[in-house]
């Protein structure tokens, strides 16, 4: 069954849920909401429909929408402030500071490791190609 919500916040938030997908629905928030913000869709500072509202008109639990926007939050591309609301962040700099903590973490861990520089960089590499595809 494909579920369909249209909301209009700060601008369109046109969101389809497949829940006959692999992907649970959350997931799919997750992933939508994500993408529109990394093309800028989704402008920093658009204010998003509150959980009760986007599950409302998706027609899935609330619990649904809040694990997809808790896990938006944890990646830095959304921001709840209090009784305000929730609202795209500035998710470039949190991903970019994230992704930077990330790479030292390996690059330490591989010297732990006993991998030299191109063996460390060889493995990047293949985990880089095996999630984005070549």
């Amino acid at each position: 069954m494909t579920r369909n919500a249209s909301h209009r916040p700060d601008g369109p938030l046109d969101l389809v849920v497949d829940t006959e997908a692999a992907d649970p629905p959350y997931e799919q928030i997750r992933e939508r909401i994500a993408a529109r913000a990394r093309g800028g869709e989704l402008p920093v500072g658009a204010k998003l429909p509150t959980v009760r509202g986007l599950a409302q008109q998706l027609g899935l639990a609330a619990n649904t929408v809040a694990k997809a926007y808790r896990a938006l939050e944890a990646d830095g591309v959304i921001e709840t402030r209090g009784r305000n609301g929730t609202f795209v962040a500035a998710a470039g700099d949190a991903a970019q500071r994230e992704s930077a903590d990330a790479a030292l973490a390996y690059a330490r861990r591989a010297q732990r490791l006993g991998l030299d520089h191109d063996e460390a960089l060889a493995a990047v590499v293949a985990a880089l190609r095996a999630t984005y595809g070549d």
